[in-house]
């Protein structure tokens, strides 16, 4: 493998080029200190000083956290910063406190709206399915939003890809936006089939899903792409249900092409999602995925700097032989 691919030279305007940091509540506090948001706007700050590169980098609020501190913490850093607001995308979610009914999709988006001081947002998120809810209800409330100006465009975290489709559906009969985006969790290294995750709610993503973004052209988001930081930190194992030999196999393949790159496992694996990749998915044999978006939590300014660069790590064909044909 050749040591010169560490840099891609310009980057594009899409999905393969890019990372989003999100600014998940827990990630912004202490890790000593349990409950208290410390230093909150650093990673923040070091985000703007880099958007003269980085100018596509998208910043998404992927989980309100209780009292949606998240979104006070990165209103109040906008606020602060007149102009910025025009240079950064945002996104927030709604659905698995109060559900995906009329009146809760519109009293969710006009809450965080309030409290991110902005008029709208550029992504506005079903977190989970709501199965209680008509669906029909479901899709004229988002589609709403985005009619009356609250949301630039609509995603869905956590639905089956049958669903989703059967959403788009509705709205396309209904004249109101619909999905464009999906969100679901991914990375190069994957639970054995059937193994129960440590998180509840999470989805993986699925060869339906894949196969459903890529096909409607829909943008491909994949969140827990790091496992929490398992890949690199020795005091963070894997969770069991990633105890399996293709681990073992996957995580050698990183080693690997991160020795000839120069890079960490965590720039290889953000990498090999922003280029689409392969992986395998055991009995149900290999899950070929487009480029997808990673979404990334930081805690401190140097994981930030570590994700950004990502976008800048060149995997060669040969790179990419190696991780793809990890069993």
């Amino acid at each position: 493998m050749n040591r010169g691919a560490r840099r891609a030279g310009s980057s594009g305007h899409d999905s393969r080029d890019h990372t989003a940091a999100g600014a998940r509540h827990h990630e912004l506090r202490h890790p000593g200190r349990r409950g208290h948001l410390v230093r909150a706007a650093r990673p923040l700050r070091r985000a703007r000083r880099r958007l003269a590169r980085h100018r596509r980098c998208l910043r998404v609020l992927e989980r309100p956290g209780r009292g949606a501190r998240s979104e006070r913490v990165l209103g109040a850093w906008l606020a602060a910063r007149p102009g910025v607001r025009e240079q950064v995308r945002i996104s927030t979610k709604t659905g698995v406190r109060g559900g995906l009914g009329a009146a809760a999709v519109r009293t969710a988006a006009r809450g965080s709206l309030d409290r991110l001081g902005v008029g709208s947002v550029d992504l506005f998120w079903a977190h989970v399915e709501d199965r209680r809810t008509d669906l029909d209800e479901t899709v004229a409330a988002l589609g709403a939003l985005v009619t009356d100006g609250l949301a630039a465009r609509l995603g869905a975290s956590n639905h089956a890809s049958w669903r989703v489709e059967r959403a788009r559906a509705a709205a396309a009969a209904q004249g109101v936006a619909a999905f464009d985006a999906v969100q679901y969790r991914h990375s190069y290294v994957l639970p054995r089939p059937g193994a129960a995750l440590p998180d509840s709610g999470h989805m993986l993503l699925d060869a339906g899903a894949a196969d459903l973004a890529a096909t409607e052209g829909l943008t491909l988001w994949a969140y827990t792409p790091l496992v929490n930081g398992a890949l690199t930190r020795t005091d963070r194992a894997l969770p069991d249900a990633y105890d399996h030999p293709g681990t073992t196999a996957r995580l050698a393949a990183l080693d690997a092409v991160a020795a000839d790159t120069g890079a960490t496992r965590n720039q290889v694996v953000l990498a090999w999602i922003m280029t689409g990749g392969h992986g395998r998915t055991g009995l149900a044999g290999e899950l070929a995925v487009g480029p997808a978006w990673p979404l990334v939590g930081v805690s401190r300014t140097a994981q930030l700097d570590e994700a950004l660069d990502a976008r800048d790590l060149h995997l060669t064909e040969e790179h990419r032989a190696v991780l793809d044909g990890a069993a």
